[in-house]
């Protein structure tokens, strides 16, 4: 289907507003709601005990104060109801209302005003929060699917130093997002085959794209869609069959990893050198041991044998979108605008 036939049909099935979830570097509403509440039971309870045990109360009923009319008391006079049936009568029994009472009564109004606010201003907050997220979003990468793959490549982007702002999750699945925004990503809930969905994200102000799809097909149709909505973005995508990896690199994808078909071929090395299997995770384990990078040359490594002056060991070099072997011979002349792939070594 061409791109604009599958923005078109997409863009007919519209939705409800998409859901975008920020980080919450507090405690959620709730635990804070809760806790307060707590605080009100404990302020309730403090009182009750205060005119229990201080003495010096009255019920006119039966002339005696129960531990059940002292938390009687102790709701109705913090909560500035005051019936007056049970009150102070001594000297002493008025001075601890003044000194503890009254206090505990203005805590409690303070928590059930402050509670009541945030409750109410809740939306307000988290609407100022998103346009304030909208606009300092800017050349980052969006990952489609947040399962495994999707995890793992956002691990590898923060080893690489970038940071989490920088990163925004798209996936359907709440306890996936839940575990992006615990990481300091921000999340947008929806299908990333959607042009909405996809817009929700920024993605066509986005750096690069990673499709990291449960299904080939949905690989396919999301590269498809946030290539049209971004010509210029680097899209990664991930496939599980050999024979859909074409598919990708036709509806846009700059890059395509063959999940099953990589896994294989690992699978057969390891029985024949499971030390060189080794290797390869220490390569993919970015930040630590050995990692592979690409920088641009410099101007002291340009001419011939300009491979040799490199400081780390240069596996290919990347010139005019072609890639050059270390072994090819135009690999030991570098030329300005070459970029170097090579190896270094992050020691402990």
């Amino acid at each position: 289907m061409p791109c604009g036939l599958a923005s078109a049909a997409m863009d007919e099935v519209r939705g409800p507003a998409v859901q975008i979830e920020l980080p919450k570097p507090e405690a959620a509403a709730p635990l804070r709601i809760g806790r307060r509440l707590l605080l009100a039971i404990a302020l309730i309870a403090f009182v009750a005990l205060v005119a229990w045990i201080g003495g010096g109360h009255v019920d006119p009923e039966d002339d005696d104060v129960s531990l059940l009319d002292a938390f009687y008391y102790a709701t109705v006079s913090i909560t500035t109801t005051g019936y007056g049936d049970i009150r102070p009568v001594t000297d002493e029994a008025r001075l601890l209302t003044t000194v503890l009472i009254t206090p505990a009564r203005i805590l409690f109004l303070i928590l059930l005003v402050g509670t009541t606010l945030e409750v109410l201003t809740q939306r307000t907050r988290e609407a100022y929060r998103l346009a304030r997220w909208r606009r300092t979003l800017k050349d980052h990468v969006v990952i489609c699917g947040f399962g495994t793959k999707g995890r793992s490549a956002g691990m590898a982007l923060l080893g690489r130093g970038l940071q989490p702002q920088d990163i925004v999750v798209i996936d359907s699945n709440e306890d996936a997002r839940g575990q992006a925004t615990s990481v300091g990503f921000a999340a947008v809930a929806g299908d990333a085959a959607r042009t909405d969905v996809l817009r929700a994200a920024d993605v066509h102000e986005a750096k690069s794209v990673i499709v990291a799809a449960d299904r080939d097909d949905a690989a396919v149709l999301i590269t498809l869609t946030a290539r049209e909505l971004n010509p210029d973005a680097t899209i990664a995508a991930a496939v599980r069959e050999e024979e859909n990896a074409h598919l990708l690199r036709q509806s846009g994808a700059d890059s395509v990893i063959t999940s099953s078909g990589a896994a294989g071929r690992l699978l057969g090395v390891a029985t024949q050198t499971p030390r060189v299997v080794d290797v390869f995770e220490d390569l993919l384990s970015v930040g630590e041991g050995l990692d592979i990078l690409q920088r641009p040359v410099e101007d002291r490594e340009c001419g011939p044998a300009g491979s040799a002056h490199s400081p780390d060991p240069i596996v290919a070099v990347l010139r005019d979108g072609e890639l050059i072997r270390f072994d090819d011979d135009r690999a030991t002349t570098l030329v300005p605008g070459d970029e170097l792939i090579y190896l270094c070594s992050n020691r402990n």
